[in-house]
């Protein structure tokens, strides 16, 4: 007996229907495979592809800006503040290096107003100003990388024979084609040879040098063999009372990147400032967090990559403007943020269950080195 699938009777209405009969000509014609049946999907199937497509909208487009602060106070024209705004993290395609003295976002900005009658409800996310006292501990410090370097008269000389070698290489290589292979080799030989003669054979004492230098190398790995532990400097010494000049000198290594610590101390004296303290924290929680990849609209550390957290722009503020004495912060990282709810040393509520006293001890650290161009502006105020 032959057996029919269940939908049986929807495909045979399917492929005799006028839809089927266009959809096979258009096909055809194009060169494309014949359109197939396909079963109506369930109502859990559609319920669960909406709640998928929902959950990915909502992650994608998240994005929550604001104002929070603490305290509470009035701000006016000579009120000394510091503020943070929470910028999303966007590199440009195929950036590997960020130019020195780039400076300029890489980021949206998006910075609220500081009215206390516009503070946000909600925890701000990707987005938004957070406005808090000016810290105790309010300093800054500069600092740049450098290493000792030695190099011998030996080796200097060795160095300028190498740096011509490769100077005479490149350029019978680019005379090659009108002097020809052989020409191009003996002039590069001749080049060579002649520049080592100058150095080492007709440079007083030199060529003696390195002869000496080079019987005490030898003898320094003879006696590794037997476990001695001499250097070929230290052999000179014993020998001859003498050492080669190191030329020792102090060279740049490296930028630094600078880090920042503040501690904040918070006792809510209302239920507003309560909330804002609540959301403060949560706020800047969120916000270094990494991003997890959304993989059909479920969250979570499921992805192959995580996104990098948002990034944090500190300003000094005096009233609405840029405080005209205070150093300056680059685009920075936030490292580090821990609580201590019991800030007075016993566990201590009020009726909403919000600990009279907190601090907030965070760090943040700057994404990139200054460098001398951070200072050409016409700014009064002490710079970076």
């Amino acid at each position: 007996m032959v057996q029919y699938p269940p939908n049986y009777k929807e495909q045979e209405l399917f492929y005799a229907s006028e839809q089927y009969q266009t959809g096979a000509k258009e096909a055809i014609k194009n060169n494309q495979p014949l359109p197939k049946y396909e079963p109506p999907k369930s109502e859990n199937n559609l319920a669960s592809e909406r709640k998928a497509t929902k959950g990915q909208a909502a992650a994608k487009s998240q994005r929550r800006g604001g104002v929070l602060r603490y305290p509470l106070e009035a701000l006016t024209g000579t009120t000394d503040y510091l503020q943070i705004n929470i910028i999303e993290y966007k590199r440009q395609p195929n950036q590997l290096t960020r130019p020195a003295g780039f400076g300029a976002n890489t980021m949206n900005s998006a910075v609220g107003g500081t009215s206390s009658g516009s503070l946000a409800r909600k925890s701000v996310i990707n987005d938004g100003s957070i406005l808090l006292q000016v810290p105790s501990n309010v300093q800054d410090g500069n600092a740049v990388n450098f290493g000792d370097s030695s190099m011998n008269t030996l080796v200097g000389a060795a160095a300028g024979v190498v740096g011509n070698v490769m100077k005479e290489g490149g350029d019978a290589l680019a005379n090659l084609k009108e002097t020809g292979l052989s020409k191009a080799l003996g002039n590069f030989g001749e080049g060579v040879k002649n520049d080592f003669t100058k150095r080492f054979e007709n440079s007083e004492g030199l060529g003696q040098a390195a002869q000496n230098f080079m019987n005490a190398k030898l003898t320094s790995s003879a006696l590794g063999v037997f476990g001695g532990n001499v250097s070929a400097q230290q052999l000179l010494a014993r020998q001859q009372g003498q050492i080669f000049n190191p030329n020792l000198e102090l060279l740049f290594d490296a930028p630094t990147l600078r880090s920042f610590t503040f501690s904040f101390k918070m006792t809510p004296r209302s239920q507003q400032e309560a909330r804002q303290c609540k959301l403060i924290i949560r706020s800047f929680k969120q916000n270094m967090a990494p991003k997890a990849n959304l993989e059909g609209g479920q969250v979570g550390g499921t992805g192959i990559f995580l996104k990098t957290p948002n990034i944090f722009e500190l300003s000094y503020k005096r009233g609405g403007r840029d405080h005209p004495f205070l150093h300056k912060f680059k685009q920075c990282f936030l490292t580090n943020f821990s609580v201590n709810y019991t800030a007075e040393g016993t566990h201590t509520t009020y009726d909403d269950s919000t600990p009279v006293s907190m601090t907030m001890d965070m760090t943040f650290k700057e994404i990139e080195p200054i460098y001398d161009t951070d200072y050409k502006d016409s700014d009064n105020s002490v710079g970076f």
